[in-house]
This record gives C-alpha cells, structure tokens and sequence, in this order.
C-alpha cells in the first residue's frame, strides 16, 4: 500500500522544496509541481510533491491518520 501524506511547504527553491509535517521537517523534489510556493499544501509521497491541496483537505487528512492511530499530531506553541 503507498500512502502519500500533505505538508506545508516552508521553502521552495528550483526542483526542490522544504516540507512541514506537523514540525517535522523533510527537503523533497519538487519537479513534478514546479509552481507551489511558501505557505502551499502538497502531497508527498516517495520524497516527491505530487499534486497541491487545499489546507482543508491537508487537514482533514492529518485528523484521519491521527484518529486511525497512523500519525501521532502533537500540539505546538505557535
């Protein structure tokens, strides 16, 4: 089974990007979605941003995985 998860990309810069999952942090290839920028929602999967999403479905998707047991969300001090 693949599972491709959303993150918010902090840094974006040619091919590549920095994404945020919930304060992990994790540099991927962006090549496939050359133009998301700071503040946008990807999927990845594999090291790569497929596809943009909306911050609502991103958000759903992280509360699914933690209500299923998948993903651990901690609270964070903004």
């Amino acid at each position: 089974m693949c599972l491709a998860v959303p993150g918010r990309v902090v840094e974006s810069h040619g091919g590549e990007a920095v994404v945020d999952f919930h304060g992990n942090r994790l540099q991927i290839c962006g090549v496939m979605t050359p133009d998301v920028a700071t503040g946008d929602w990807v999927l990845v999967h594999a090291g790569y941003s497929i596809t943009r999403v909306s911050e609502r479905d991103a958000l759903a998707t992280w509360d699914y995985l933690a209500q299923s047991g998948i993903a651990a969300i901690e609270e964070q001090d903004p």
